[in-house]
């Protein structure tokens, strides 16, 4: 994922909202370096696991549809994962290839039980028919295969999928460069090596090249342990719960500058321990902390992305 690494290394040294603090990694690395959770993959107990190729299909499906939860208040990524497992143990089709070409956003909202639109709920509807219709062109059908032909290359992977199914192609442009960061693919191959504890369809000779995913909760985490400053003028857009429009200047800086600081604080964590720390590891753990932490203030965007 060297695309992602450098491209989000040059908006964090030419970025106008958000600063990366050096000084801010250098304490919290000190503070965390011995101290990082191991935490489980399902640590909730919400997602579907059977150890073979339906399990595959069920986390394509997942992060096909994992973005953009805030606009309802009540909906979070924990109803989506929980509701789609309750769908496959009730009915183990309903994700086939051919099938996911049919939903329907009252169908979504069945299967996940949930009184009323979704948000960004065309889009979602949209992702579900391009997944069914490029996994039965080009992969049989099935995720599993999509998997198999990247050799047990997360890298590969997440190309793979960029280039098959546009709904994965998470690219900026920011000061006429190319930004790529690629949350929801990565995820993917990160899901995988979770579930599967590195085996199987989750063995990945390459899974130190994943970064982490930028979504609205990390960037809110790094800021609250000082590792990202804002400007005056984005922070109080986030404070007053404004919204930032998808592709902005500060959308970027937020989610690249993100990237960059974690791979920093991986990079300082390896040099002061000796320890290999996977940025998939640090991610999970942010991830896990924000949402404990329902009061920070998190950005807000309408986007498939993240």
């Amino acid at each position: 994922m060297e695309q992602v690494k450098s491209t989000a290394a040059f908006v964090a040294n030419c970025s106008s909202h958000v600063v990366v603090d050096s000084a801010g990694i250098e304490r919290v690395v000190e503070n965390i370096q011995d101290k990082i959770p191991k935490i489980e993959w399902d640590f909730e107990g919400i997602h579907y696991f059977d150890d073979g190729p339906l399990t595959v299909q069920y986390l394509f499906v997942l992060d096909t549809l994992n973005f953009c939860f805030w606009p309802d208040k009540d909906l979070s990524y924990d109803d989506l994962a929980s509701g789609l497992k309750e769908a496959l143990q009730n009915d183990k089709s309903v994700f086939d290839a051919d099938r996911l070409q049919k939903f329907t956003g009252l169908q979504l909202r069945n299967l996940l039980k949930w009184p009323r639109p979704l948000p960004l709920e065309d889009e979602r509807i949209r992702l579900l028919h391009e997944v069914g219709f490029e996994l039965e062109r080009s992969f049989g059908g099935k995720a599993s295969k999509l998997v198999q032909s990247c050799g047990k290359s997360a890298a590969k992977l997440v190309a793979t999928i960029a280039s098959h199914f546009p709904g994965f192609r998470d690219h900026s442009v920011y000061k006429g460069h190319q930004i790529f960061l690629y949350k929801r693919a990565q995820i993917f191959a990160a899901d995988l090596y979770g579930a599967f504890k590195g085996q199987g369809y989750g063995e990945f000779n390459d899974i130190s090249s994943v970064t982490i995913f930028a979504d609205y909760i990390v960037p809110a985490m790094l800021q609250k342990l000082g590792v990202l400053k804002y400007s005056s003028t984005l922070a109080s857009i986030i404070e007053s719960n404004n919204e930032i429009v998808s592709g902005s200047e500060e959308e970027v800086e937020l989610r690249a500058c993100s990237i960059y600081a974690v791979e920093k604080m991986r990079d300082l964590i390896t040099v002061k321990s000796g320890k290999q720390v996977l940025s998939v590891e640090l991610d999970l753990w942010l991830w896990a902390y924000g949402v404990q932490n329902p009061s920070l203030p998190h950005h807000r965007t309408l986007s498939i992305y993240y």
